[in-house]
């Protein structure tokens, strides 16, 4: 193989490496935005046990809902029914998104706790 071969060769193979760049770009965005929304799923359920557990107090149950959350997520909704017994509370968190221009929603979890009388 002639030295001229060898870099023509090598020119390629940056060129195929330049072209999967983007793939892998987008790929690792996916992964991450499939984390984000995991996490906000998971703040959700933390913010719905929250907020029932203060709202069986008789406390209500918003603040405890965005107290109990990471400081970069925002609690969209958190409202309390009572029913019998009980208190149900559905929490939902807005989803962040690291793609310019998607909005992924919010995620929501409910959590039911008995009334403290």
């Amino acid at each position: 193989m002639s030295h001229d071969r060898k870099a023509r060769d090598r020119g390629q193979v940056a060129i195929e490496y330049l072209g999967f760049i983007p793939i892998l770009i987008l790929v690792t965005l996916a992964a991450v935005q499939l984390g984000l929304i995991a996490y906000a799923a998971e703040q959700a359920g933390t913010a719905a046990r929250a907020g029932a557990r203060s709202a069986s107090l008789r406390q209500g149950s918003q603040p405890a809902c965005s107290d109990a959350i990471s400081a970069r997520l925002t609690v969209t909704g958190c409202p309390a029914s009572f029913g019998g017994d009980t208190v149900t509370v559905t929490a939902s968190v807005h989803i962040p998104s690291v793609l310019l221009g998607y909005d992924f929603g919010d995620a929501s979890k409910t959590a039911t706790m008995p009334l403290d009388h």
